[in-house]
């Protein structure tokens, strides 16, 4: 029996393939190559949050795997943390219609959190991906892909520069350090969120935003809240600066790869920290 494929899925295929293939797959299959992110035998876990950039990449995975360049396995994990009713069933309902074969595992990380009155958002993600690494390596796979994308990248150099103080940046891909032979992968590392955004839009798509009882309990003031953000605050500086330099998004991002040891002043590896001072 032919498996049925709704009118969602087949226009959501054919527009990574054709319309965006140059915005989308084409970078998304860069970074995997660049960073070696997918290897003969992996079993992926890609973690679906039920935003866009989560579901796009599930639907790059599949169509990554169609091309048989390496041999992999796919699991489509999602973990409900206490999500309400409207938003699960959302969820489901994406994934249907884009045909991703879900799995659904529950947690009460936003019961955990719901009363931690400091950086509630830090500990809901770092339970989180603890959650997925164990469910993941329960279920046989070696890596988790999360969906951060190029601009999560850099907005994330930037500020870790202007409010951590210290120069660093989000991996594509990392060892686990509580979770012995895992790996988290980022394969959307080179793609922008605009990109991202106009496959949504052209493919009248809507998924989830934030679905947390903190925004929940924040709606009324939520324009607010967000809007006082320090990641947002750091994207509209991003904007402004391009205004004036096109090459600002590209030279951020290369900025820590490019990175000379005889211009700092101190760095760390491996957690000692190393002075000019030292060999000078």
């Amino acid at each position: 029996m032919s498996e049925i494929i709704s009118e969602k899925q087949k226009k959501a295929e054919e527009s990574i393939r054709k319309k965006f293939h140059k915005q989308l797959f084409s970078p998304f299959a860069r970074a995997c190559k660049k960073y070696q992110l997918i290897e003969n035998g992996d079993r992926i876990a890609v973690c679906i949050s039920g935003g866009k950039d989560s579901m796009l990449m599930a639907k790059l995975f599949q169509e990554i795997q169609r091309h048989r360049q390496i041999e992999f396995e796919l699991t489509f994990l999602v973990m409900d943390p206490g999500y309400n009713k409207e938003n699960r069933e959302l969820i489901e309902s994406n994934a249907k219609d884009l045909g991703i074969p879900i799995t659904i595992f529950e947690s009460n990380i936003f019961d955990a959190v719901e009363t931690i009155e400091k950086s509630p958002c830090y500990l809901c993600a770092r339970m989180r991906r603890g959650y997925l690494y164990s469910n993941a390596k329960e279920m046989g796979c070696n890596k988790i892909a999360l969906g951060h994308h190029y601009d999560d990248v850099i907005e994330t150099i930037l500020m870790a520069m202007l409010h951590g103080a210290q120069i660093q940046t989000m991996m594509p891909k990392l060892h686990s350090t509580n979770f012995e032979g895992m790996e988290l992968i980022r394969p959307l590392y080179l793609v922008r969120e605009s990109d991202i955004c106009a496959w949504r839009d052209y493919n009248e798509l809507r998924f989830l935003r934030c679905a947390c009882h903190f925004t929940e309990m924040c709606a009324a003031s939520r324009e607010e809240d967000v809007t006082a953000s320090k990641r947002l605050k750091t994207k509209k500086l991003i904007a402004e600066l391009k205004k004036d330099n096109p090459f600002v998004e590209s030279n951020i991002f290369n900025s820590v790869g490019n990175v000379n040891l005889d211009t700092i002043i101190a760095y760390k590896k491996d957690g000692v920290r190393h002075h000019f001072l030292d060999d000078y």
